[in-house]
C-alpha cells in the first residue's frame, strides 16, 4: 500500500452548518463535541488517508489534509488566510437553512484567493432539507452546480447518517487529480502558520502547514521577524515525528517570538542566516512603527481632542491563541459609537498575570479573557486593586459584555415624571408653620415627594412635600379626590387657588 498525490482541502461556510461534523464523519474523532458554544474557535489542520479511486490503482492511498475554518463572522480574517493555503475549498452548506451571511464571505475569500470550491450540501436528512434550493442560491453567487450544466461539484451528504461521504471524497480525489496538485517535497521547507501560542511549558507553538518541501526536525527557520530552529515536532493526532511534507500539518516548537497566523515559515540555510533574516525584518517593523507615530496632522490631533471628550472603555486582553487575539480584537474594534470609545490598551497570548492587573489598574481598565487562566496570586492581587477580570469561553458572550460594560459609562438620561396635583383652597396656620389645606385633583402625593408650587403657572418653589394629613392623622400618601393639609420643607407663603404639581425624576439608563 502507497502513498500517491498530498493536497490540502478548506472547509468553510456558516456557522452550525456541519463542519467540523463532517470532518468528524471523514477523521472519525470526537472534535465537534468539544466546542464550547458549537462554534470551532481555531483553525485546525487534519491529515487522512483515503483509497484511490481508480481500480488500476488498487491499494494506494492519497493523502487528504483538511484545514477546518471557524464559521463565526469574527473570524473573517482567518477564514481568507484559510483560503490562501489551500488547493481546494470544500463549502459547507446546511440544506435546510440555506446560504448564509458567512457563506456568501467564504465565496469571496475562495474567489479571491483563485481557489477552485466543491460544495458539500449537509443535514440532507433533517426535516425541511432542500438541496435544489440550496443550488438555485449557489448560482445567484455565482457557483454554476455541475448538474446544472456548470461546473462547481455539490455533494449531498449527511454527517450525522454518513450517507455520501464516500462520493464527497472520490470527487474531491479526481478533482485534485484534474487540477494536477503536487509539490516538491526535495526542496527546502516552506510552511505557512495556521495558529499560534504561547504554551507556559514549551514557549511559542505553531500549528504550521507545510505547502512545500520537507520539514524536519533541526531545521533552522524564519518566521515574520522570528527565528529558532526546529525542535520538536507532532503531527495533528498528537505524536512526535521527525519530518512533515508537503501538505502535511504539523505543530513545531523552537522559534522564539509567537508570529501572526498567516506568517510564512521559511527553512534557512543556517540558524545564523535565519538569526540575521529575523533581525532585519524586527528593523525594518521599528523603522516603519516610528515613522508612523512621527506623523500628526491638524486633523488628527483635533480627532484626539474631539476623542477625550468622549469616555472611554479600555480593555486588557488575553486570549490562549493569537488567532482568537486578532479575532476579538477586530470584533471589538468593531464596534461602533458616538458616546463611548473602546481602546484595547494591551493585548496578548497566555495566561493573565499579576503583570496584566498592575497595567489595569494604572490604566482603569478591565480585563477580558478568553479561555485563558488566572495565573497564581492574580485573583488576590485583582481584588485588591480593584480591578475587574471577566473570562468567557464564547465570543458572543463576551462581545456582549463589552458592549453593556460601554452603555454603563454613559450617564442616564433623567426624565420628569409627573404623579399628581393638588389645588391649595384654604391656608392654615398651626404651630410649626403654615398648611396647605388642598384637594389632590389627579395622581398622587406622597410624602417626601418633589414638588413645585405653580401660581398662574409661574413657579414659586421647588423643594419636597414635608408631611401630609386627614384629619387629625398623618399619612404617607393622598390619592386624587380626597382633601388633605400639606406642609412643605421651607415654603409657607401659600395662597388660595396656588397648585402643587408633585413629580419624580427617573433615571433611563442609555444605550450605545
Amino acid at each position: 500500500m502507497s502513498a500517491g498525490r498530498n493536497f490540502i482541502l478548506g472547509t468553510a461556510g456558516h456557522v452550525d452548518h456541519g463542519k467540523t461534523s463532517l470532518l468528524d464523519a471523514i477523521r472519525k474523532t470526537a472534535v465537534a463535541a468539544g466546542e464550547a458554544g458549537g462554534i470551532t474557535q481555531h483553525i485546525g489542520a487534519y491529515t487522512v488517508m483515503v483509497p484511490s479511486p481508480h481500480k488500476e490503482k488498487a491499494g494506494q492511498m492519497e493523502q487528504i489534509t483538511f484545514l477546518d475554518t471557524p464559521g463565526h463572522e469574527a473570524f473573517t480574517k482567518m477564514r481568507a488566510r484559510g483560503a490562501n493555503v489551500t488547493d481546494i475549498v470544500v463549502l459547507v452548506v446546511a440544506a435546510d437553512d440555506g446560504v448564509m451571511p458567512q457563506t456568501v464571505e467564504a465565496i469571496n475569500h475562495a474567489k479571491a484567493a483563485k481557489v477552485p470550491i466543491l460544495v458539500a450540501i449537509n443535514k440532507i436528512d433533517v426535516p425541511g432539507a432542500n438541496p435544489m434550493t440550496v443550488m438555485k442560491q449557489l448560482q445567484q453567487h455565482g457557483l454554476n452546480p455541475e448538474a446544472w450544466g456548470g461546473d462547481v461539484i455539490c455533494c449531498e451528504v449527511s454527517a450525522t447518517k454518513n450517507l455520501g461521504i464516500d462520493k464527497l471524497l472520490e470527487n474531491l480525489l479526481l478533482q485534485a487529480e484534474l487540477l494536477q496538485l503536487q509539490a516538491n517535497p526535495k526542496r527546502q521547507a516552506v510552511g505557512t502558520v495556521i495558529e499560534a501560542q504561547l504554551d507556559p511549558g514549551a514557549g511559542p507553538t505553531l500549528t504550521v502547514l507545510v505547502r512545500a518541501g520537507t520539514l524536519k526536525q533541526g531545521d533552522p527557520i524564519v518566521c515574520g521577524p522570528y527565528w529558532g530552529k526546529v525542535r520538536a515536532m507532532y503531527d495533528d493526532k498528537g505524536a512526535k515525528i521527525k519530518q512533515a511534507t508537503p501538505a502535511t500539518p504539523a505543530r513545531i516548537i523552537g522559534l522564539n517570538g509567537v508570529p501572526e497566523p498567516g506568517t510564512e515559515l521559511t527553512v534557512m540555510a543556517s540558524e545564523k542566516a535565519a538569526r540575521e533574516l529575523g533581525e532585519q525584518r524586527q528593523a525594518e517593523m521599528r523603522t516603519v512603527t516610528t515613522a508612523v507615530s512621527r506623523v500628526a496632522s491638524r486633523e488628527a490631533l483635533l480627532e484626539a481632542f474631539e476623542a477625550e471628550k468622549k469616555k472611554t472603555l479600555k480593555v486588557v486582553l488575553k486570549a490562549d491563541a493569537q488567532g482568537s487575539v486578532e479575532a476579538i480584537s477586530g470584533a471589538l474594534n468593531a464596534i461602533k459609537s458616538d458616546k463611548v470609545a473602546l481602546e484595547i490598551i494591551h493585548s496578548a497570548v497566555g495566561a493573565i498575570s499579576e503583570n496584566d492587573v498592575l497595567l489595569a489598574s494604572a490604566s482603569r481598565a478591565v480585563i477580558l479573557g478568553f479561555h485563558v487562566r488566572l495565573a497564581s496570586g492574580v485573583s488576590d492581587l485583582a481584588k485588591r486593586e480593584n480591578v475587574e477580570i471577566k473570562l468567557f469561553s464564547v465570543i458572543y458572550e463576551l462581545i456582549d459584555a463589552v458592549k453593556d460594560s460601554m452603555a454603563g459609562l454613559l450617564e442616564p438620561v433623567t426624565r420628569e415624571v409627573i404623579t399628581g396635583h393638588a389645588e391649595v383652597r384654604k391656608v392654615f396656620e398651626v404651630s410649626k408653620g403654615m398648611v396647605a389645606g388642598s384637594v389632590v385633583s389627579d395622581g398622587r402625593l406622597a410624602v417626601g415627594n418633589r414638588v413645585r408650587v405653580l401660581r398662574r403657572k409661574a413657579v414659586q418653589y421647588e423643594g419636597f412635600i414635608q408631611t401630609l394629613r386627614r384629619y387629625q392623622d398623618e399619612v404617607k400618601e393622598v390619592r386624587a379626590g380626597y382633601d388633605c393639609g400639606i406642609r412643605l420643607d421651607g415654603f409657607q407663603d401659600f395662597q388660595p387657588g396656588d397648585v402643587l404639581e408633585a413629580y419624580t425624576i427617573e433615571k433611563i439608563p442609555q444605550k450605545l
